[in-house]
C-alpha cells in the first residue's frame, strides 16, 4: 500500500487513474428531444440536404435582381404583383420580366426569382404594382439550398455531449432517436460518526451531511446519476460491507466523503485496497484544499476518497472527480469558463503545491477584478460567496495585487 501524503502533482493524480478507466461499453437509444447532456454513442452524418428550397431570410418581394439594377428612392423600378407565396407550400407562380412576388420569411423562392427585397425597400405604388427602391444584387436575402448541410455531412461525432443547439440540428434533419453511452451510476456515502443528515438538528460536535449532496449535484449536472448511499460510521466492516454492496448493486464509481485524512479513524485507503485490484493509487494531490484525497480503481471502478471538509470535497470532485466521470461517459471534459481579471490582494502559495483560491469578480471603473476570499476548506459559505476559483500554478510561491489573473468561473 502506498505511503500516506506521499503526495503527487494535480496533473499526475489525474492520469493515474484516467489511466485506469475505461468508457460504460453499454448503449441506449433515446429520443433525440431526451438527449441534452447525454453522450453520443456514434458519429451522426446528416441524412438529408438542408434547407430542402430556396427560402427568403426577409418579409418581402421576391424578384429578378436585374429588375431591380438602378433602383433608388429618386427613380424606383415599378414591378408588377403576380401573387404571394403561401408559408408551407409550394410556388404556384413563376417570376418573369418586370414582375415580383410576395414572399415572407422562411417561405419558398419561386421559379423565375433569384433575390428577394426587403419590404421595407418598397412602397404599394398601384393595384398590383410594387415600387422598389434599393437594388438587389443576385442571391440576396436568400438562403439556397444544402447551404446549411448536405446529405453525408458529418454532425456530431461519438463523444460529444449534447446541447440545445445539437438536439435542434438533429431533429432539424429527421433524427427523432440517437444511440447515447449509458449515464454512470455513482455511488456516494458520507461517513463518520459525528455526521448527521441535513434535516436534523444538530448536537454537540455534531455537523451537517454537506458533501454527499454537493457531490450528488455536481454528478447530475455533469449527466451522471448520483446513487445517495447515506451516512456510515467510522467502522470498517461497515464500510467495507457497504462499498462491496454499492459495486455488488451496479454503481460505475464510488465516493467516500470525510475518510482521508492521516488518523486511526480513517479507514477509507484499506476499504480501497480490499475492494478489487489495483486498489490506492494516490493518496495525497499537492492542493490546497485537498491534499489528503484519495484516488483508487478496484477492479475497473475508479473510487474517490474525498477530504471531509466541504471546500476541500467540492473542489477535488470538481477537479478530479468530473474527469473521472467523463472518461466513464468516453466524453472529453467540456472547457470550463476561463476569464481574465486583475488581482486585488496578494495571495501567499508554497512552492510544488497547486492551490485554488475562492474569488468573487466584480466590476470596477469599468475593468473585471477578481477578490479572493481567504478560507478555511471547512466553512461551505466561502464556495457560497465565490464566483469561481483563481489556480495559482505549482512552481509560483504566490500571485501579487495587479497582477492580470485567470479565473475558472463556477
Amino acid at each position: 500500500m502506498p505511503e500516506f501524503f506521499t503526495l503527487v502533482s494535480p496533473d499526475d493524480a489525474r492520469q493515474k487513474i484516467l489511466a485506469r478507466v475505461k468508457p460504460i461499453a453499454d448503449v441506449e437509444t433515446i429520443p433525440t428531444a431526451d438527449g441534452l447532456g447525454r453522450v453520443l454513442a456514434e458519429d451522426v452524418v446528416s441524412p438529408q440536404i438542408l434547407p430542402e428550397f430556396r427560402r427568403s431570410t426577409v418579409d418581402g418581394y421576391a424578384v429578378r435582381a436585374q429588375d431591380t439594377f438602378g433602383a433608388s428612392e429618386s427613380l424606383p423600378a415599378y414591378l408588377k404583383l403576380i401573387g404571394e407565396v403561401p408559408m408551407g407550400k409550394a410556388s404556384t407562380v413563376t417570376v418573369s420580366a418586370g414582375t415580383l412576388a410576395l414572399v415572407h420569411t422562411g417561405g419558398m423562392i419561386p421559379e423565375g426569382a433569384d433575390a428577394a427585397v426587403m419590404i421595407e425597400n418598397t412602397q404599394i405604388s398601384a393595384q398590383d404594382e410594387i415600387e422598389v427602391r434599393r437594388p438587389a444584387a443576385p442571391g440576396e436575402n436568400l438562403i439556397q439550398p444544402g447551404e446549411d448541410i448536405q446529405p453525408g455531412d458529418p454532425i456530431l461525432s461519438a463523444g460529444s455531449i449534447l446541447r440545445a443547439q445539437d438536439i435542434g440540428g438533429l431533429l432539424a434533419v429527421g433524427i427523432a432517436t440517437i444511440s447515447v453511452r449509458r449515464r454512470p451510476r455513482v455511488a456516494i456515502f458520507a461517513t463518520g460518526d459525528e455526521v448527521i443528515e441535513p434535516q436534523e438538528a444538530t448536537g454537540p460536535g455534531q455537523v451537517r451531511d454537506v458533501n454527499s449532496y454537493a457531490v450528488a449535484v455536481l454528478v447530475e449536472s455533469a449527466g451522471g446519476v448520483a446513487i445517495k448511499g447515506g451516512i456510515l460510521p467510522d467502522h470498517f466492516e461497515t464500510l467495507l460491507a457497504r462499498s462491496q454492496q454499492a459495486l455488488g448493486e451496479g454503481a460505475d464509481m464510488l465516493v467516500l466523503s470525510a475518510g482521508s485524512s492521516v488518523s486511526v479513524r480513517d479507514m477509507t485507503s484499506e476499504v480501497f485496497n480490499r475492494l478489487g485490484e489495483p486498489g490506492v493509487l494516490v493518496h495525497g494531490v499537492a492542493t490546497k484544499p485537498g491534499k489528503p484525497t484519495i484516488l483508487g480503481v478496484a477492479n475497473g471502478v475508479p473510487v474517490i476518497g474525498l477530504p471531509g471538509n466541504p471546500v476541500s470535497a467540492f473542489v477535488q470532485f470538481m477537479t478530479i472527480g468530473l474527469p473521472v466521470l467523463y472518461r466513464l461517459m468516453g466524453a472529453t471534459p467540456p472547457r470550463r469558463l476561463r476569464v481574465r481579471a486583475t488581482l486585488t490582494a496578494n495571495v501567499a502559495s508554497a512552492a510544488g503545491r497547486e492551490d485554488y483560491v475562492p474569488c468573487q469578480l466584480v466590476e470596477r471603473d469599468g475593468a473585471l477584478m477578481a477578490d479572493p476570499i481567504f478560507f478555511k476548506s471547512n466553512l461551505i459559505f466561502t464556495l457560497v460567496k465565490a464566483d469561481g476559483l483563481l489556480v495559482i500554478p505549482l512552481d509560483k510561491t504566490g500571485l501579487e495585487a495587479g497582477q492580470s489573473v485567470e479565473v475558472v468561473v463556477f
